[in-house]
């Protein structure tokens, strides 16, 4: 059996200048409905990030949770008390890749030609 979520993190960098970053971002995928519980791992995860790896004189860092399905006024509660940028988006599933889309991603056999590249090396 499946849990009810899944967490799949990514811390992303953004906006370098010629210095440094100035921008964090992390992003939460999660396989089920928002709950308002994951506000607090976020603003945990966001915590740390500002705290161990932006320095003085980057922006805040923001966090994003993906979720399946999410119920407005529960996430408008979950945020209004926030004090980290958190935003909270839904996302869907797809069985094919649209067609709109498929000549901007390579195919699944140019990611495995690709892959062998990498662990040949």
């Amino acid at each position: 059996m499946l849990p009810r979520t899944q967490d799949f993190l990514k811390v992303s960098q953004g906006n370098k200048n010629e210095q440094h970053i100035t921008d964090y971002a992390t992003y939460e995928l999660k396989i089920g409905e928002f709950v308002p519980e994951f506000m607090g791992k976020m603003q945990f995860y966001l915590t740390v990030l500002d705290d161990k790896v932006r320095m003085a004189d980057e922006n805040p860092s923001i966090g994003i949770i993906l979720c399946k399905e999410k119920n407005r006024t529960i996430v408008e509660y979950a945020l209004k008390e926030a004090n980290k940028p958190i935003g909270v988006a839904t996302y869907k599933m797809f069985k094919e890749l649209p067609k709109e889309l498929q000549n901007d991603l390579p195919s699944p056999e140019q990611i495995a030609l690709l892959l062998d590249h990498i662990n040949k090396k």
